[in-house]
C-alpha cells in the first residue's frame, strides 16, 4: 500500500507564525492565549503543556501585568485597548493577511460613514477573525453567511464588500452577484479571500481523486477543515474525516493500493506524519 501526504496540506503561513512565537514566549514562562491558538485540540494540548494557558474574553479583561498572545485570527481594537490599561504585554501573532484586510474594512468604515454607506463582510458569525474584523467599524458592519442574509443590506445605501479571509471563493462571488442585484447603489467589492487556502480547493480535488482512499485531518473547530473535507468528499467518496491517528481503523483503508492523507490549514504535520506511519504499520 502507498501512503502519501499531500504537500499542499498542514499549517499556514499565519498559523506557523503563530505557534512559532507560542514556543519562543514559553521558553520565558507561562503565557495566556485568547481562544485556542489554532482549530486543533491536539496542537492545543501540546502547547499547553509547555505553558500555554487558553482563556476567553471574560478572563483576559481582569488579567494584569502578565503576557498574552494575540492568535492568528487577529482581535478587534478593544483587545488592545484592554491590554495597554491593564499593563497587558502583547504578544502579537496577528496574521498579516488579516492585519491588511483590518486596516482596509477600517478605512472602508471611516470613509463610507459620512456619506451614509455600509460595509458588509461574507463570513462565520462570531468566528474569531469576523469578530476582529466587525470591531473595525465600530461593531457596525453587516455579518451576512448566506444570501438569505442580504436582506439585512439596505439596497438604498453604497456598500462596500469584504470576505473573512478563509471563505470559500466560489461563495464570495456569489453573494458579490446577489449583492450587486439587491443594491440600488453602488457596489464596491474587495475579494480578500486567503490564496492560501482557496488555492487548495483544485490542489485537493486532484489530490483526492488519484488515491482510492483520502484520510482528511482536521479539528472539529475549523471551519476551514469542515470546507476542504466537503470538497474531498466530492472529488473521492471513500473519504473520511478523522482528528488524529486514534480515529483512523483498518476498515478505513481496506482492499486500498493508494491512500492519501490531507488535513486543513490548522493541522499539524506531526498528526499526518502519525496517521501516515500507523496506515503503513497496520
Amino acid at each position: 500500500m502507498r501512503v502519501e501526504i499531500d504537500e499542499h496540506s498542514g499549517f499556514c503561513f499565519g498559523v506557523v507564525n503563530a505557534i512559532r512565537k507560542a514556543e519562543q514566549e514559553l521558553a520565558r514562562g507561562e503565557l495566556y492565549c485568547i481562544g485556542d491558538i489554532v482549530h486543533n485540540s491536539l496542537e492545543v494540548e501540546r502547547l499547553e503543556q509547555q505553558g500555554l494557558r487558553t482563556i476567553d474574553h471574560e478572563v483576559f479583561a481582569g488579567l494584569r501585568d502578565c503576557r498574552v498572545l494575540f492568535r492568528a485570527h487577529g482581535e478587534p481594537p478593544a483587545s488592545y485597548e484592554t491590554a495597554r490599561r491593564n499593563g497587558v504585554e502583547v504578544i502579537d501573532a496577528s496574521c498579516p493577511v488579516v492585519l491588511h484586510l483590518q486596516g482596509q474594512i477600517r478605512e472602508a468604515y471611516e470613509r463610507v460613514k459620512a456619506i451614509g454607506g455600509q460595509v458588509v463582510i461574507y463570513g462565520k458569525r462570531g468566528h474569531a477573525e469576523v469578530v476582529g474584523l466587525v470591531g473595525q467599524t465600530n461593531g457596525e458592519a453587516i455579518v451576512v453567511e448566506d444570501e438569505e442574509d442580504l436582506e439585512q443590506v439596505d439596497g438604498g445605501r453604497k456598500t462596500v464588500l469584504f470576505s473573512q479571509t478563509t471563505k470559500s471563493l466560489e461563495g464570495f462571488r456569489r453573494i458579490a452577484e446577489a449583492l450587486r442585484e439587491r443594491c440600488k447603489e453602488e457596489v464596491e467589492v474587495h475579494d480578500t479571500i486567503c490564496r492560501k487556502v482557496a488555492n487548495r480547493i483544485p490542489q485537493l480535488r486532484e489530490f483526492a481523486g488519484r488515491h482510492d482512499v483520502v484520510i482528511f485531518v482536521s479539528g472539529e473547530k475549523s471551519s476551514n477543515g469542515r470546507q476542504l473535507f466537503a470538497v474531498c468528499r466530492e472529488a473521492n467518496p471513500r473519504s473520511y474525516f478523522v482528528r488524529g491517528a486514534e480515529d483512523v481503523t483498518a476498515g478505513m483503508t481496506a482492499g486500498a493500493e493508494s491512500v492519501g492523507i490531507s488535513g486543513a490549514t490548522s493541522t499539524p504535520r506531526w498528526i499526518m506524519e502519525n496517521i501516515q506511519h500507523q496506515i503503513e504499520t497496520q
